[in-house]
């Protein structure tokens, strides 16, 4: 039972989606409307219990997923095993009864079920136990990074919100599995607002919240189950949590998802929102690069000063690479130039305002990086990323030129940078 998912599995594609085994008219009529509304028949809803499911699946395919009713097992640990024999491996099990206790709740746990419901349970709470245990059945194959090459982790941190950092978050992962075939984890860490699975057409599931409830979960097997497989190579950790539900956490919870991360993956993405470098600094101990995602404005510029002064200070080991995107072909709010000589750096990368391509991504639920992999958006995105991928490689040749700081206050440079929109033309000035 719940054994790692694999989509090379013999009989996967021919097994039921679904077959539960239940004590009680009453369950049973908790778990139709479920059925009906995921189109699996209502018929594979069978009567007898745990037992009954051990017999019937000891000379039948296991399905999907699979809800057993323990109510009428004396010995449920026992019985629970016994189910193990006979299931075949990647079911993900459901179990219901009426023990409330958390020593059987534990066991029953680590013997391999994937959720318990406490009767009598609601039908909300029976939809949200399968639409955990679909993801589970999405997540990723047990991978092993590669001994070659260290694990790239890397930050894509938006200047300024809506700059577009999420959406490049999404097409660097997808670029790092899909076009150089490295096994990839996107972490979104907006907990309330993330876009990481939507953009790519998926439900976030419920891991990540989990993770932040339990920290004391986290190890490999719960990244195997909590994140959403998007290809063979990219898998995602992401999340919509009510609103009106703070999550409150010391950060430890995502340190160790990254921790775990590394241990499964090549690559990972972390989708990271500005406000988390002040809350939990510690999470960019570890991190390779940070990708800081700006628009040419004021706003951006001021912003983006604070942020690569805060790497300098609070993560030197990181290598930050300043990204201007949207810039079009007319003028724009801050010049080029005028951006450059306010941050005291070059910008390392243009991404291209192409309204069409990100539209098209958008309507296609994939990312823009694979929508637009012809226009000039997608190679300066496809650019980045190999700049990225060399990480295994002397960057040093590669770095970005940085210009001498001179001693210019934050006010100054501000300052300086709003007198470049009021100089006068030379012949007005000449004529003075």
């Amino acid at each position: 039972m719940n054994a790692p998912w694999s989509p090379t599995r013999a009989g996967a594609a021919m097994r039921d989606p679904f077959a539960a085994y239940i004590c009680d008219e009453n369950t049973a009529e908790k778990i139709r409307p479920v059925c009906i509304e995921l189109g699996w028949p209502i018929e594979k809803i069978n009567k007898g219990g745990l037992r009954n499911a051990v017999q019937s699946l000891s000379v039948s395919a296991s399905p999907n997923i699979l809800f057993v009713d323990l109510s009428e097992s004396g010995d449920p640990l026992n019985d629970i095993n016994a189910l193990a024999e006979v299931c075949e491996p990647g079911t993900v099990v459901i179990a219901a009864g009426e023990v409330n206790d958390v020593r059987l709740y534990r066991d029953l746990m680590a013997s391999g079920i994937q959720d318990y419901l406490l009767k009598p349970f609601t039908t909300d709470q029976l939809r949200d136990a399968i639409a955990h245990a679909q993801a589970v059945l999405n997540g990723p194959r047990n991978l092993e990074p590669s001994a070659e090459r260290p694990h790239m982790m890397t930050a894509v941190i938006g200047a300024r919100g809506g700059v577009g950092a999420s959406a490049l978050a999404a097409s660097l992962a997808w670029l790092m599995s899909d076009t150089h075939k490295w096994s990839t984890a996107m972490l979104d860490l907006d907990i309330h607002f993330g876009t990481g699975a939507l953009s790519l057409d998926l439900e976030p599931g419920r891991g990540l919240t989990d993770a932040i409830d339990n920290p004391s979960r986290i190890d490999g097997l719960f990244i195997e189950r909590a994140m959403v497989r998007a290809s063979d190579k990219l898998s995602i950790l992401s999340a919509e949590a009510p609103i009106n539900q703070p999550m409150l956490t010391d950060g430890g919870a995502f340190y160790q998802l990254q921790e775990e991360m590394r241990a499964v993956f090549e690559c990972t993405v972390i989708d990271m929102p500005r406000a988390m470098l002040v809350q939990h600094p510690h999470l960019m101990a570890d991190v390779r690069y940070a990708v800081i995602v700006t628009e040419l404005t004021l706003a951006g510029a001021r912003d983006m000063i604070r942020l690569l002064s805060w790497f300098k200070s609070n993560a030197p080991q990181t290598e930050a690479f300043v990204v201007a995107n949207r810039v079009g072909a007319g003028a724009s709010e801050v010049s080029r130039k005028d951006f450059e000589s306010s941050i005291e750096r070059k910008i390392d990368f243009i991404l291209p305002l192409d309204l069409k391509t990100v539209c098209q991504a958008a309507k296609l639920g994939k990312s823009i990086a694979e929508v637009g992999k012809a226009t000039k958006l997608g190679i300066a995105m496809r650019d980045l990323c190999k700049r990225l991928m060399a990480a295994t490689g002397d960057l040093s040749g590669l770095a970005s030129e940085k210009p001498k700081a001179a001693s210019i206050s934050l006010v100054g440079k501000l300052s300086g940078l709003k007198s470049a929109f009021t100089k006068k033309p030379k012949g007005e000035a000449a004529a003075k």
